[in-house]
């Protein structure tokens, strides 16, 4: 099964990044995703069911959610939804996975700042950065190089 699918959640697990050995960047973790529904009687939102997914991503978006997403912060996903079973000869389940085209942060709970990232082909590395030449005095910054834009949720 692989259909697109989109889903808002708490990051449960610290993010995990590694890098393959022909160089494949991946980063994976647990997204927790929990419905909510109005109690009439209670009058009141309450928390229904928790549905769990694990999220991967690769190349670039793997790199840009190794170093910008935590456990507990709260994202929106969109993917490939992959629903597979497995049976490791002790244990049978079904995994549910999301093979992630875009992450974000979810702005409904909290503010966000965005840094743009270059992205260099092997072909580049000798050719400076744009953002190099138009600062060549911030060589040592710590922050990103980029265009930076603060969100705020009012």
């Amino acid at each position: 099964m692989s259909d697109q699918y989109s889903v808002t959640g708490l990051v449960a697990t610290t993010p995990r990044h590694l890098v393959t050995q022909d160089g494949l960047p991946i980063t994976s973790f647990r997204l927790a995703a929990s419905l909510r529904k109005f109690d009439k009687q209670l009058n009141r939102w309450v928390e229904a069911e928790t549905n769990w997914f694990t999220i991967t991503s690769f190349r670039q978006l793997a790199v840009n959610t190794a170093v910008s997403v935590s456990k507990g912060d709260r994202v929106v996903v969109m993917g490939r939804l992959r629903v597979r079973d497995w049976d490791n000869g002790e244990r049978a389940g079904t995994s549910v996975e999301i093979e992630s085209e875009t992450i974000g942060h979810d702005l409904m709970w909290g503010s966000s700042t965005f840094v743009r990232t270059v992205n260099i082909r092997e072909s580049d590395q000798d050719t400076p950065a744009p953002e190099e030449l138009e600062n060549p005095d911030q060589e040592d910054s710590p922050a990103p190089k980029g265009k930076s834009k603060t969100l705020a949720n009012s």
